[in-house]
């Protein structure tokens, strides 16, 4: 067609590549990018992608597109007033001016006639051309070219207009066909449905149209008055003509309910009729799970359903999918309220009601019209009516907690809200919904009007406060979530204390009568333990009590009094049972009256008191009956449970089988009674005779003012000894959970198959069973054979071998192994002779009656077996057994006679050659059968057979023609070879006949040429035709025989080898069968994007940091091999890479997939859908496409996508159907509009993956109609966007990537109102498609292999895991940046023994499994009925993944873990941002541990699972809270002792020289401290997976590297920020930043990050340590001491100095240098408004102690209390000076306060003095401070002098009064207020600077004094970094200093 066109009718079509890189900055050309437009003239965007479209074919016509354009952008926004507008006004009319010069040279025609003839002949040539497409692109093409005419048409209009011309009717004609298909051509997303597109392989499965076809079924529905018909309306136009649904909404919720009927409907019906008809039973199905939670809401509140279904059998299905529909559009359009279900389910009962209203034909009571919806049906009523409403309420409480800072208490989050809807006092709000309800209500104070107004009364104070539960910053929260649990402890304790108290200490000593009576007094703690649960609910529920309901009051009323009543009842009781009371016992008696003992009645009170408890132990063996009493809504049922629990919608029927019950019981039963064992013997038992001894010691001397020098017993003592104790005995159940956790954990991983496949090694020895493996697991079985169940089979598991190649078994296992090694090789991971040596043939060879092992297998083994052959001395018997031994020679050997016998027949045409080859051939397999081969045969010259036949291969590899003639001699060399060596026959019969010329003496005339025979002269050489298959088995037989070295490596890189030993094992382990993909459950995947790396730039590879050290060469070092591959595949050398942009976008690509970028993610998910298309293939294909194979359809892609009946177009049908992947790049428009770089990367993703989505909120300005509103206000949008077909019709077009809108749905307002991560996930969730969904983050990896298990996995959801089938399907992960340095190494073990051993075990038997990250799969209708996969309330939900978990437990779902299927994920690689990860991890905790679901969760769990609940949640927490108090405790305890002179005086005391059970505790301390905790459970999963030697050796490694020192640091982290948030609050997101760590973290940089968390607390510690070791050293022996304190010290050390440690260059002296200038600077820079805390340690200091503005009383008075302990130092060390030891008056410590005040004084002085004189007085401003100098060393010389002052006292004044300073400092920001009010803030920040210059002195000495010795930087980077790093870093260094000297001379010659 293209040679028909005239020079000036060229059609149009893009010919340059629109650039998409600049700024809406860059004015000029750049700027008319059609993508970079400002938000309020979006309109205008499509005109000027058709302006660039046509320009190239007619610039005068993208002239005029562009001019309408320009008047378009005036009349929408002609005051200039949107973001951006005037500028971008400003270039396209300066690019107009040059444009309309240029085009109009050589114009003939008018504009009005260009336009129409242009118009004319598009529509001729592409349009018409196109309307007889039927494939999906010239489907898109066609959809484009409708769009561009539209616009064409739009611009020619006003063309004409403008030259008052007429449009003729041939274009007006044309333009309405135009007009019609435009509205019917629309992009679409995975089922294009309209009239035309039938024919398209999607459109044509029955499950599809059944689907359509019941949706089009509009029959009997009365449709508005003014309705408009339209082409194939369906149910959901008439919902949306009724209700006001948005039309974006309706297309995407039509396409979500087709796909979501179609696929179930094919499970219900695995042969499909060929009429369609939807079945009821898929119906029904997705019904009950979309009501579920519906019909429960109904049941709980005791409402009817609205889901009436009509009587006439006909209308059922229609009424059931109109039911769907409307929850379907409701949920669709609900935007933020998707985080509240049972609001949704509110809206969703009266619209029903309303809908079933309709179909009845209600007549209103009221109107006497027919019932109409109340909020009618125009344009967008739902969106404005019903969801803005409740979505402004959601945002002005989101507003008043001021991101979260404001107390939780102030404010109702997302549970708040939605809890609303759990009373039946939601129906209060009315439908419509009444305006002043109380849910619309906010507080008081909020609602003061401004003072020029009038006032007006105000009504807030009908504000409805929390809902069921309210947030306080509290530590009482632990107590009050797991109340049953401490009450344990606490009553274990008191019994233990009491049997070693009294009698012999031995447990034996209960049965002694007045022991067990003592020890029955735990009921008495009991009841008070009751009451104070009783008075914290009141306390901390006080703020909800305003939609508490009248039951729940009365019942916490009721709880206080009752307990109240047991705290009375049980002391009286208990003190009349004794006939001799003991002191307490005695105390009670003297109140109450000396009445005679009566022991029953303590009895009978206990009785009563447990009868309760005893009603639940009954309850909790019969979890059935539990089960059925908690879910039940019956009133005398509800009574009954009453008490014991509030009636709430959810945590109710959470109970598991006996099974599980049983399981979990016995793992904590056997846990707590090692537990209790453990404490018993060790740490109290020991205690208790020295604590005993030590209370009868009188001490009446005191080396300090004794406030209480008549207490008793020592009592001071006594608290020191006990409270480490006590407080491990809380604590080490920790470490008794992560020693079973590890045994149990290893032996149900050992039972699960794990490691069984873990080396090279072992996957060769089971390589046999491999493909049977292949063919049981991932291919679908035909015949249904009986599954092996029991222990033998959980034993061993063998799969039937395939015998031969020819089967379809063999072909399958081909396609699917051959798939996961091309892979390998796209991904680097193997070279391509490492691909060659694992491939196994493509094509089935029909000559070869064996299975071809991949020649891995078999390299080596031909040269062996011809070796061993030559020298058997025909003894074939030996040679048998040796072939017998090796099964894979025996294999090898075989292949090679079969294709050597093919390849020779192919080759040889002549028939008398044949006879002969024939002959000789049949003689061989006669001595084969015969098995006498070896003897008959003279094997010694078969390596030269064997050389010639390697030679031949080389030549028939080649296949040149000119080698003919050197082929026919190798065959007569072999020919000879064998009759006359092997054969041993001189001359074989049928040679005697074939000669060249065959004249043996006949006559002796010379024969001519041409009539001479000659030998092989008919040859098929070269080989005709050559096939792949043909190509394919020449080099594979070229490597059977060439490969000589042993295969034993391959693949070498260990990334490849791990994927492969977990693939093979994982096959061997329990998964369900894997059903046909168009039977399997369908499932989409999410990943939330935000702004992190899409893909890295080539400068951003390059740029070198300080060290001269790029990305790219980081890579280059870390993954060595993997670059080599990747230069061998690009087939260039590193220097050409460069060279063409095709070879930096490999290279950019190849370390992006390196890296944490969006691509690697996208990749690797995509794999999914590479998985499914063969996979589909595999299940569709008939025995003659599957012999071709898989490859033979990839390579036809071109033909076969054009026909829609091709098995490839089915195979894409498919894979649409079943699978989904949405990446929500929240911000996508807003880089678009400026041209962000992440913009053209993300569209580059769409292009390269076709069936990628992306979602984002679309921000759009909009210039309002109201004049006396602001002129600009927001629109915002949830946009679902792909890649429009880049293809063009005319193919010298160049190609344009743009995207196309699918959808776009209008929000209430900004869709980020809470925590940003589930707000994006849930404004792109309505996008995704299927019954599972995969939560994918971005910092995640699959693999290929991985991909094809994803259907096996999904049919977990059809089983049933205990009681009830999934919800949540648990995946491991592997961690792949453990390779990056050592601290990612620690990272990654940890994490991978927490995401493999440790929820293996959470899942079973524990069944506490949540949800951790994001590789797990949700039950995805279940989720979006309950508040979809995280929850979003700003800071309360900052874990937003494990809230789900809770979310999915509590609502009765079940979370499971599956091991036999991994996804890959990245962690975090710098010590920074580690710790960022770890604090953002802590004040997760902290959140949690607060919130309404851990409450909930603690009293909805039985007893032992509740403990697992709070041992894998907060209380791991908690414990390593405990862990850091009781060092504090002990040594504050130690310091007492100490300073008051106790330990003095009981100096020869056991339980002060050698307290045993303090070691243990102390010991356990330690465990904890230095990451053994974690340690175990790693080295067992290591042991498992890779073998326990592996584990031991990493072990050591792990040590050598320093790794205590990393754990020990972030056991700091952790108390820090979850002790932090639990006080004051401050928690937030922290984002860690995901890239390589090849930077040196400046000084600053570190103080700022750890000066709270560890720097300050590691000094306190070392204070503390230095007094004890001063004061107490004489009274110890030297080795209790150093046991006891050295992991103090150690600790110490590691807070202080490990940033720096594993800080890359560390301790290089320059860094140090310059690391000392910054710190400078940073310090005595002022702050100020806008001043980053970065730059300026007065603002850093302000953000620092920010969290304390918003903490409550209670937390200030926390931190007051807390601060005191500074002044503990100053009270003692003033009376051990030498000048003060012999008094020890009060006056003394007054005399030190007037010390202390009059240095502030002086300070205070010298500051003001600086500020007032130093300007104008300066000469005596420097006298007086030189006076005061003098002065004060004159004090100290007298002091030295007279009283006789030391040097020790000096450094203990120190000691006394920098800790006073710093406690006032602490109190004088907790009580910030008040001191700003009294003008004394300024001084304290002075003092605070103060402190900090003296804390980054004594850190910054040790580091820089360590820098000057090389060896230390050298050490440093070897622990840090791989050898192959360090190596290379070195040399950077070294060639950048030589540069550095180079370019010095040579400036230097210069000079």
């Amino acid at each position: 067609m293209a040679s028909r066109r005239g020079p000036d009718q060229q059609p149009p079509g893009p010919q340059r590549r629109i650039m998409r890189t600049q700024t809406a900055g860059n004015i000029g050309e750049a700027m008319l990018d059609s993508e970079v437009v400002p938000s309020s003239l979006v309109e205008i965007a499509p005109i000027l992608r058709v302006a660039n479209e046509v320009e190239a074919r007619n610039p005068r016509v993208a002239y005029l597109c562009r001019f309408y354009a320009f008047e378009k952008a005036h009349r929408l926004d002609p005051t200039s007033s949107g973001r951006g507008v005037r500028q971008f006004k400003t270039a396209l009319l300066q690019r107009l001016e040059r444009e309309n010069e240029t085009t109009l040279v050589g114009k003939q025609k008018s504009d009005a006639r260009e336009m129409q003839n242009f118009y004319r002949l598009y529509y001729e040539q592409y349009i018409k051309k196109l309307q007889s497409a039927a494939d999906k692109a010239d489907r898109a093409q066609l959809t484009k070219a409708y769009q561009t005419a539209a616009v064409l048409f739009e611009v020619l209009k006003a063309v004409n207009l403008s030259e008052s011309v007429e449009v003729s009717d041939e274009i007006l004609e044309a333009h309405t066909e135009v007009a019609e298909k435009t509205q019917i051509y629309v992009p679409y997303n995975i089922l294009p449905l309209d009239p035309d597109s039938a024919n398209q392989a999607i459109m044509k499965y029955p499950e599809i149209q059944a689907s359509v076809s019941a949706l089009r079924n509009i029959r009997g529905l009365p449709w508005p008055k003014n309705h408009e018909k339209k082409v194939n309306e369906d149910i959901l136009d008439w919902l949306q003509a009724m209700f006001g649904f948005q039309r974006d909404n309706v297309a995407n919720q039509r396409e979500h309910l087709i796909l979501l009927l179609a696929n179930v409907h094919i499970r219900q019906l695995p042969k499909p009729d060929q009429q369609p008809k939807l079945d009821d039973r898929a119906l029904t199905e997705v019904m009950k799970k979309l009501f579920k939670n519906y019909t429960k809401w109904c049941k709980f509140l005791g409402r009817k359903r609205s889901l009436w279904l009509p009587t006439i059998q006909q209308e059922v299905q229609q009424r059931k999918l109109l039911y769907m529909g409307l929850y379907l559009l409701i949920w669709g359009e609900a935007a933020n309220l998707r985080f509240m279900p049972e609001c949704l389910c509110y809206i969703y009962h009266h619209m029903a009601f309303e809908l079933y209203g309709m179909l009845a034909g209600n007549v209103s009571p009221m109107t006497g019209e027919f019932i109409k919806p109340a909020y009618g049906g125009e344009d967008e009523a739902f969106l404005r009516k019903v969801v803005t409403p409740i979505y402004e309420t959601i945002a002005k409480e989101a507003r008043r907690s001021k991101g979260g800072k404001y107390k939780h208490s102030d404010w109702r989050n997302y549970d708040d809200l939605n809890e609303y809807f759990w009373s039946v006092d939601c129906f209060k709000l009315g439908w419509p919904m009444r305006a002043d309800a109380d849910f619309f209500s906010q507080p008081p104070e909020k609602l003061q009007v401004d003072k020029s107004e009038d006032r007006k009364p105000i009504t807030g104070d009908r504000w409805t406060g929390k809902i069921n539960f309210v947030e306080i910053r509290s530590f009482w929260h632990i107590f009050r979530s797991f109340d049953r649990m401490w009450s344990f402890f606490i009553l274990c304790l008191q019994a233990m204390i009491i049997i070693a108290w009294n009698g012999n200490g031995d447990l034996s000593s209960i049965s002694e009568g007045d022991t067990f009576k003592k020890v029955l007094s735990i009921f008495i703690t009991a009841a008070i333990l009751k009451l104070a649960q009783a008075v914290l609910d009141i306390m901390l529920s006080w703020k909800a009590r305003r939609m508490m309901s009248y039951h729940v009051k009365l019942r916490y009323i009721l709880k206080a009094i009752s307990a109240a009543v047991w705290v009375i009842v049980m002391p009286v009781t208990y003190a009349y049972s004794w006939k001799n009371p003991p002191g307490f016992a005695q105390t009670i008696r003297s109140w109450f009256g000396n009445g005679s003992s009566s022991p029953s009645l303590f009895i009978l009170a206990v009785f009563i008191y447990l009868s309760p408890n005893i009603l639940n132990v009954l309850l909790f063996l019969f979890p059935i009956v539990r089960r059925y009493l908690e879910r039940s809504n019956y009133k005398i049922v509800t009574l009954m449970m009453w008490w014991s629990q509030p009636r709430l919608y959810v945590g109710r029927g959470m109970h598991e089988s006996s099974v599980s019950l049983f399981k979990y019981t016995m793992f904590w039963v056997l846990l707590i009674v090692a537990k209790l064992a453990f404490s018993f013997y060790i740490e109290i038992k020991p205690l208790v005779v020295p604590t005993k001894e030590i209370m009868e010691v009188p001490i009446h001397t005191f080396k300090w003012h004794e406030f209480f020098p008549r207490a008793k017993n020592n009592i001071g003592v006594v608290v020191a000894l006990w409270a480490p104790i006590i407080l491990v005995y809380f604590m080490d159940t920790q470490i008794w959970y992560a020693i079973f956790s590890t045994i149990f954990g290893g032996i149900y991983g050992a039972f699960r198959r794990l490691g069984e496949i873990r080396t090279l090694e072992m996957l060769r020895s089971r390589f046999q069973s491999l493909p049977g493996a292949f063919n049981d697991r991932l291919i679908p079985k035909t015949e249904d054979k009986p599954k092996k169940k029991g222990l033998k089979a959980t034993l061993s598991r063998k799969f039937d071998e395939i015998p031969s190649n020819k089967g379809k078994e063999a072909a399958r296992f081909a396609q699917l192994w051959n798939k996961i090694i091309t892979s390998f090789r796209e991904e680097d991971l193997i070279s391509n002779r490492e691909r060659n040596l694992l491939l196994v043939p493509y094509w089935a060879d029909p000559d070869l009656d064996l299975i071809q092992w991949p020649p891995f297998l078999l390299a080596s083994k031909i040269p062996i077996a011809v070796d061993m052959a030559k020298d058997c001395n025909r003894k074939d018997r030996e040679l048998k057994k040796k072939l017998d031994a090796d099964n894979y020679m025996k294999c090898a050997v075989r292949e090679c006679y079969a294709s050597c016998k093919s390849i020779i027949n192919n080759l040889v045409q002549g028939d008398r050659e044949k006879v002969v080859i024939n002959d000789i051939f049949t003689k061989v397999d006669e001595h084969i059968e015969k098995d006498d081969l070896i003897k008959e045969l003279n094997m010694s010259d078969l390596p030269s057979l064997y050389e010639q036949f390697v030679e031949l291969i080389e030549c028939l590899s080649r296949n040149n023609k000119d080698e003919k003639d050197r082929v026919v001699i190798i065959l007569l060399n072999m020919l000879e070879v064998m009759t006359r060596d092997i054969m041993e026959d001189p001359l074989p019969s049928s040679l005697l006949d074939s000669n060249h010329g065959g004249s043996y003496g006949k006559h002796e005339g010379m024969t001519p040429l041409d009539q001479q025979y000659q030998y092989f002269g008919a040859l098929n050489f070269p080989v005709q035709p050559e096939t792949e298959a043909w190509k394919e088995k020449i080099r594979r037989l070229s490597l059977l025989l060439t490969v000589k070295e042993s295969a034993m490596d391959v693949p070498s890189n260990l990334e490849a080898r791990r994927r492969i030993s977990f693939f093979s094992n994982s096959l061997f382990m329990d998964m369900p069968a894997a059903p046909k993909v168009r039977n399997m459950l369908s499932y989409s995947v999410l990943t939330p994007y935000y702004t992190e790396a899409v893909l890295f730039s080539i400068n951003a590879l390059e740029l070198e940091n300080e060290d001269g050290v790029s990305i790219l060469f980081y890579l280059q070092k870390i993954f060595p091999d993997e670059w080599t591959n990747f230069l061998e595949r690009v087939n260039s050398s590193e220097e050409e890479l460069r060279g063409t942009g095709e070879l930096q976008e490999e290279l950019r690509l190849w370390a992006s997939y390196r890296g944490q970028t969006l691509t690697k993610t996208v990749r690797g998910m995509m794999y999914y859908r590479k998985a499914l298309e063969l996979q589909a293939f595999l299940d569709m294909a008939k025995d003659k496409d599957l012999m071709k194979g898989y490859k033979d359809v990839e390579s036809n892609i071109e033909e076969d996508s054009k026909n829609e009946r091709s098995l490839w177009a089915q195979c894409q049908a498919i894979a649409d159907m079943k699978f989904t992947y949405v990446v929500s790049c929240q911000q996508y428009g807003i880089h678009k509009r400026s041209g962000d770089a992440r913009a053209k990367d993300i569209l580059r993703l769409m292009t390269t993956y076709p069936s990628l989505r992306v979602a984002y909120i679309d921000e759009v300005e909009v210039t309002s109609n109201d004049k006396s509103k602001k002129t600009i206000q927001k629109v915002y949008y949830s946009v679902l966007v792909k890649a429009a077909s880049p293809k063009s019709i005319d193919s010298s077009n160049p190609v344009q990537n743009l995207d196309e809108v699918i959808y776009k749905i209008k929000l209430p307002g900004p869709a980020i109102l809470g925590e940003g991560k589930p707000e994006n996930q849930n404004h792109a969730i309505i996008f995704t498609r299927g019954e599972g969904l995969q939560t994918i983050d971005m910092n995640q990896d699959n693999y290929m292999e991985e991909a094809f298990k994803m259907r096996n996995l999904l049919e977990e959801f059809l089983k049933t895991h205990g009681v009830r089938p999934p919800t949540i399907l648990g995946l491991r992960e592997h961690i792949f940046t453990g390779s990056v340095s050592s601290l990612a190494w620690f990272m990654s073990n940890q994490e991978t023994s927490f995401v493999t051993i440790g929820q293996r075990l959470l899942a079973n038997p524990l069944k506490v499994r949540f949800h951790y990250g994001h590789p797990d799969v949700f039950d995805r209708l279940f989720h979006l009925t309950r508040g979809g996969v995280s929850k979003a309330s700003k800071i309360i939900n900052l874990s937003e993944d494990i809230f789900a978990g809770f979310n999915s437990t509590l609502r009765e779902g079940n979370v499971t873990h599956h091991e036999y299927i991994q996804v890959g994920k990245g962690r975090d690689v710098g010590l920074n941002q580690i710790s960022m990860f770890e604090a953002k991890i802590a004040n997760g905790n902290g959140e949690q541990t607060i919130s309404r679901d851990i409450y909930r969760l603690g009293h909805r769990f039985d007893f032992f699972r509740m403990l697992s609940c709070y041992f894998t949640t907060t209380g791991f927490y908690f414990s390593t809270l405990i862990t850091v108090l009781i060092v504090y405790i002990f040594l504050y305890g130690r310091l007492y002792l100490v300073l008051s002179g106790l330990e003095e005086g009981l100096s020869n005391h056991p339980a002060i020289r050698d307290n045993k059970p303090l070691q243990v505790a102390l010991a356990s301390q330690s465990f904890v401290q230095i990451g053994l905790l974690m340690a175990l459970p790693m080295m067992m999963e290591i042991g498992l997976e890779r073998g326990f030697r592996n584990a031991l050796i990493d072990f050591i490694l792990m040590q050598l590297q320093l790794a205590p020192v990393f754990f020990t640091f972030s056991l700091g982290t952790r108390t820090h920020y979850y002790g932090r948030t639990l006080l004051h609050g401050g928690a937030e997101y922290r984002s860690t930043g995901r890239g390589f760590v090849v930077f040196h973290a400046k000084f600053a940089d570190n103080y700022r990050l750890y000066s709270r968390s560890h720097f300050v607390k590691g000094i306190e510690l070392m204070i503390l340590l230095l007094v004890y070791h001063i004061f107490g050293h004489s009274y110890r022996g030297v080795v209790a001491y150093v046991f006891i304190t050295i992991s103090i010290w150690f600790m110490v050390g590691t807070w202080l100095f490990a940033p720096f440690l594993f800080n890359p260059s560390g301790f290089e002296w320059q860094k140090i240098l310059d690391d000392w200038t910054d710190w400078n600077k940073w310090i005595s820079n002022r702050g100020g408004i806008g001043v980053l805390p970065e730059k300026s340690w007065e603002s850093w200091w302000d953000k620092e102690h920010d969290h304390l503005r918003y903490s409550g009383m209670r937390g200030r008075i926390t931190e007051i209390v807390l601060s005191v302990r500074f002044f503990i130092y100053q009270y003692g060390l003033v009376y051990h000076l030498n000048i003060t030891k012999n008094t020890q008056n009060f006056l003394v410590y007054g005399a030190s306060w007037v010390v202390i005040l009059l240095i502030l004084f002086v300070m205070k002085a010298v500051s003001v003095g600086r500020r007032r004189f130093s300007a104008n007085f300066q000469l005596v401003f420097r006298m007086i401070k030189g006076l005061i100098f003098i002065t004060f060393i004159a004090i100290l010389i007298t002091l030295i002098a007279v009283p006789g002052m030391t040097f020790r006292d000096i450094i203990v004044c120190i000691l006394a009064f920098m800790p006073t300073g710093w406690g006032m400092l602490l109190i004088a920001q907790a009580c910030k207020p008040v001191v700003v009010r009294a003008g004394l803030w300024s001084s304290v920040k002075t003092l605070a600077r103060g402190y900090e210059i003296v804390m980054g002195l004594l850190l910054f000495i040790p580091v820089a004094f360590l820098a000057w010795f090389p060896f230390v930087s050298e050490f440093q980077t070897r622990m840090l970094f791989n050898q192959a790093f360090s190596r290379g870093l070195q040399i950077s260094r070294i060639l950048g200093g030589q540069r550095k000297d180079r370019a010095d001379h040579t400036s230097r010659n210069k000079e």
